[in-house]
């Protein structure tokens, strides 16, 4: 099943940015490949992430986002330690995400407008 996730740092900080920005697409591509889960596309934006995944029937949206956002956070603090001091409480993901399903017939369509994020920011209402 193809899965479209968005997710952003709390308080939609701009933290995703330079050397934070690169190892969060490391991160989440290894996460992806040691879960057998194909990433078909990655958007890292200072604000938010785009992911689209491919992954079997028997995972659910939830347990994929719930080890996307925890195993990441866990690794970008033993990196940063000093975003924990700029976040309330020390958590770097909001608790919300928006999560969508794709069959072919509309994967090229969210590759496209993950893709175009870079020119613009994101908002509810594209």
């Amino acid at each position: 099943i193809n899965y479209h996730f968005v997710w952003c740092p709390k308080y939609r900080k701009e933290l995703l940015k330079g050397k934070i920005k690169d190892f969060v697409e490391d991160t989440l591509k290894t996460i992806c490949l040691s879960r057998k889960w194909e990433v078909l596309e990655l958007q890292v934006m200072p604000d938010h992430i785009h992911l689209f995944i491919s992954t079997p029937p028997y995972e659910n949206p939830t347990g994929i986002i719930k080890v996307l956002k925890g195993t990441s956070a866990i690794q970008i603090f033993k990196k940063f330690s000093q975003l924990r001091k700029s976040l309330r409480k020390g958590h770097i993901w909001s608790p919300s995400y928006y999560v969508g399903t794709a069959g072919k017939v509309t994967e090229e369509t969210i590759r496209k407008y993950i893709q175009e994020q870079e020119g613009g920011h994101f908002s509810s209402t594209q």
